[in-house]
């Protein structure tokens, strides 16, 4: 089997992530790893959070913590979030670790020694009333473009522009508020990126068939307005440092790597943690997933639309210039939005659903469900507090709970707490088995292709045709004239369950637990079903004991509805 690597945006150290930064990046990698895993797949799954640059300083200030302090408790309450939605990363690190300290400062040497960094001397704001230049995040002010008032030096929220801090309308200090900044000449580092032109485009070439259309148009539109040479370095107290014994004057005046530097960076500085962190007894080979690694890795990037062109064009023409045979990202899952009610989720403006809200009101599998089956891969995709209970409530609880309560119970009170044995299978029983291996097939293809939405309407179509088999052989009625009957197809909607449990680990892990946990099968440790098994629906033989499990989905009312819009809103104004 290959060996997959899977990394999804890094999500950035300052404050709990929304509902769209979830979907964006981190679970539909989550989805994926689960499913390569279940397939028989080495999968390695690593992320981190992103902890240098301008908003880390500015919200440990706003908190009245020492910088370093503040990512530490934010890192560790992000991951909290993320257990919470049983992300299931082989490790997620921080950006701040001494491995990307040493694995950026690498880079950066290697970029030098191969002449695509070169120190130069620009133009940059000056804060007297702060007493320090501005690193572009410090900056504030109007967008030149779309004329968005609350624009940053280096991007504008409204509009994703990259930006200058000098491009901006009535710049302002976002320390002070000062409007009173001067322009002074200070040194900083440029990545040529003009030079790797050529380069980067031959490389998003060979790739670029392969990748959904919304990664590759981003990549191309980039390419085509042509690379620009860079400042990689920021004037910050927080940061991965320049080193000295390469760039003194600038390591003494107290320079950092600019945050997207280093932050793709710690892709691989992950790695290294993940395998300095190895129990006692544990070898970890982390260079194996990285250097050298062409023909035996897949690597697999998830991420947002914002975040495409720093990880199909900026970090690749980095990882060129090194010279150095680093592993490049094979396929890159881009996703557009998540809206709220049509306007946009924002962290700086908490708006939207926040994942520790949604964890707070239900069940991590309700949120990762909903969250795969309206995923943003073709189009814009809106949450919205009906559209979200309706489809809990449909999809959830009423095709997949509902079959597996009514099924269990019905059997439980007129055959025991034992899977009946019934009569041999006949024709409907035929006709399911091919439907089933069918679907499942089906399933199987959108999830190995990623379209998340398509694999689960299949999941969903899998959970519907148990429901039309018990529809069509009515075991409550069947049983007053054929009791076999009745028992034959309450065993094969038992085995419909078991295979459900399986199949749908990906999405609702906690919910395949609970139901795998129903039967108590002896060294039970499938990981996927065969098209065979699908097939003749056997793996759970007559005998086996089985419980009754809690209501594994509960549905969401009208009161519950008016509950939620009046806390967070039902428009994006009044969120």
């Amino acid at each position: 089997m290959a060996r997959h690597l899977i990394t999804s945006a890094l999500p950035y150290i300052n404050g709990i992530k929304h509902l769209g930064n979830m979907v964006g990046s981190m679970l539909p990698a989550d989805v994926y790893s689960r499913y390569l895993r279940q397939r028989g797949h080495d999968v390695l799954y690593i992320c981190a959070t992103d902890e240098h640059g301008t908003p880390a300083e500015l919200a440990a200030k706003e908190q009245g913590l020492p910088v370093d302090v503040f990512c530490a408790q934010a890192h560790d309450a992000q991951k909290a979030v993320y257990d919470g939605f049983a992300l299931a990363f082989d490790h997620f690190g921080r950006s701040s670790s001494q491995q990307n300290v040493e694995i950026t400062q690498h880079f950066a040497r290697r970029l030098r020694e191969n002449g695509f960094i070169e120190e130069r001397a620009i133009r940059q704001v000056y804060s007297p009333a702060d007493g320090r230049f501005l690193p572009d995040r410090y900056v504030e002010g109007t967008c030149p473009h779309c004329g968005y008032d609350k624009a940053r030096g280096d991007q504008c929220e409204n509009c994703t522009r990259v930006l200058d801090p000098t491009d901006l309308i009535d710049p302002r200090s976002a320390i002070s508020g000062s409007t009173e900044l001067e322009v002074r000449e200070t040194k900083h580092l440029f990545l040529l990126q003009s030079k790797l032109q050529h380069e980067v485009e031959e490389w998003v070439a060979r790739h670029e068939e392969e990748w959904p259309q919304l990664a590759a148009s981003i990549a191309r539109k980039w390419l085509t307005e042509g690379l620009h040479d860079r400042a990689i370095t920021r004037d910050l107290d927080w940061g991965v440092p320049v080193p000295a014994d390469t760039w003194p004057e600038l390591a003494a005046e107290g320079k950092v790597f600019y945050v997207w530097f280093d932050a793709p960076i710690e892709y691989i500085a992950a790695t290294k943690e993940w395998a300095d962190s190895a129990p006692d007894g544990e070898t970890r080979d982390w260079k194996s997933w990285w250097y050298e690694a062409d023909d035996t890795v897949r690597y697999t990037e998830f991420m947002a639309k914002d975040n495409v062109p720093f990880h199909t064009v900026m970090f690749p023409a980095t990882q060129l210039g090194v010279r150095e045979p680093w592993k490049k990202v094979d396929y890159v899952k881009a996703f557009n939005w998540l809206t709220y009610y049509g306007g946009k989720f924002s962290t700086s403006q908490k708006r939207g659903v926040f994942t520790d809200q949604a964890l707070d009101i239900l069940p991590a599998d309700y949120w990762r469900y909903f969250l795969i089956a309206n995923a943003p891969e073709s189009d814009d995709s809106s949450f919205t507090w009906e559209h979200f209970t309706a489809t809990v409530n449909k999809d959830l609880a009423d095709t997949l709970g509902n079959f597996v309560n009514r099924v269990l119970s019905f059997s439980k009170k007129r055959f025991g707490e034992e899977v009946p044995a019934g009569g041999e299978p006949g024709e409907a029983e035929t006709r399911l088995g091919e439907e089933i291996a069918s679907l499942l097939a089906e399933y199987e293809s959108q999830m190995e292709a990623t379209q998340f939405r398509k694999a689960a309407a299949a999941l969903r179509a899998l959970w519907s045709a148990g429901n039309s088999y018990l529809e069509e052989k009515a075991p409550w009625l069947e049983i007053k004239t054929d009791q076999e009957g009745a028992a034959l197809t309450l065993r094969t909607a038992m085995n419909l369950i078991r295979l459900y449990a399986v199949v749908s680990e990906p999405f609702i892990p906690s919910t395949s637990a609970a139901m795998r946990q129903v039967f108590s099968l002896a060294d039970d440790t499938a990981a996927w079903v065969s098209a065979e098994e699908a097939r003749t629906l056997t793996s759970v033989p007559a005998g086996t004991p089985f419980t009754v499990p809690p209501v594994l989905f509960a549905k969401l009312t009208d009161d519950d509805l008016d509950a939620y819009k009046e806390r967070f809103g039902g428009e994006p104004e009044s969120a």
